[in-house]
């Protein structure tokens, strides 16, 4: 039977009683998508699964989702293979990809290998972020809109010795205005939608209104009660939902990470801004 044991109070639950190398029944998907959407991010310890598996597993809950900085355009899983993450982009709390025009849903990372210390990774949860703010502030945030822009990210990868063309990426995702609260399409609950890595400006406010109030909404994401922090082993399975979230790569180490991942868009049924 699948069970949910909560890892912190607002977010993040380790799953058992699955075995994700068989195929999953109806009721078995229904279950952990309930899960996942009550938990945010869900964690599947030693699961010995193959690319296959993991991708199977994963069309469960979605579409596949080619990621945009993806070098092999033909496979469906994303190899991340670091030693020197500092700086790569990673190690900024923020949501997947939100300068495109339907941001993925949510992404499945397994981890492969690892160094002999570090490596983890945090996730917090941005409705808890929007309802503590005080509800003068939220009936602002409620009716704000934000520039999400691919630049700074991309500068960050060129100046790691990534080869990827400014002009050509800037082309190819022009800057894009998204609310500053989302709404959940399934749950129907507000969630902050700012983050440091995409977020550049609140739209309709001069450049000291957005000095004072960007910083504040960014930041906010990060006080520890919004969070749960994950320390990998090889074969644990995190899968989370990119709407009401974002997550931080802990830049600690300077030995091999590889990790694979699966990132996925909504069904039309699931589908929301």
């Amino acid at each position: 039977m699948i069970e949910f044991h909560p890892v912190t109070k607002h977010i993040g639950a380790e799953v058992t009683g699955v075995d994700l190398r068989k195929p999953l029944s109806q009721e078995e998907v229904a279950t952990l998508r309930a899960g996942w959407l009550r938990h945010l991010v869900l964690f599947f310890r030693d699961q010995p699964i193959d690319d296959e598996q993991h991708l199977q597993f994963a069309l469960n809950f979605g579409t596949l989702n080619h990621p945009a900085f993806k070098k092999d355009s033909a496979s469906p899983i994303h190899v991340l293979d670091q030693t020197d993450p500092k700086g790569e982009g990673g190690d900024e709390w923020h949501s997947d990809n939100t300068f495109e025009p339907v941001p993925p849903m949510g992404s499945l990372l397994r981890c492969v290998q690892l160094p002999g210390v570090g490596g983890d990774t945090l996730w917090a949860n941005t409705y808890l972020a929007y309802e503590t703010l005080s509800p003068s502030i939220q009936r602002l945030c409620d009716e704000l809109t934000a520039v999400h822009d691919i630049t700074n990210s991309m500068r960050k990868a060129i100046s790691k010795g990534h080869p990827f063309d400014l002009a050509e990426v800037q082309a190819k995702w022009p800057p894009i205005e998204r609310p500053v609260v989302r709404v959940h399409p399934e749950t129907g609950r507000k969630a902050l939608f700012v983050n440091r890595s995409s977020t550049t400006r609140l739209v309709g406010l001069t450049d000291r209104e957005n000095e004072a109030l960007l910083p504040l909404l960014i930041d906010h994401i990060r006080s520890p009660e919004y969070q749960v922090r994950l320390r990998w082993r090889p074969g644990t399975l995190a899968f989370w939902d990119n709407r009401p979230t974002q997550h931080y790569a802990v830049a600690d180490y300077t030995e091999r990470r590889r990790m694979h991942r699966v990132t996925i868009n909504a069904f039309p049924e699931h589908a929301g801004r």
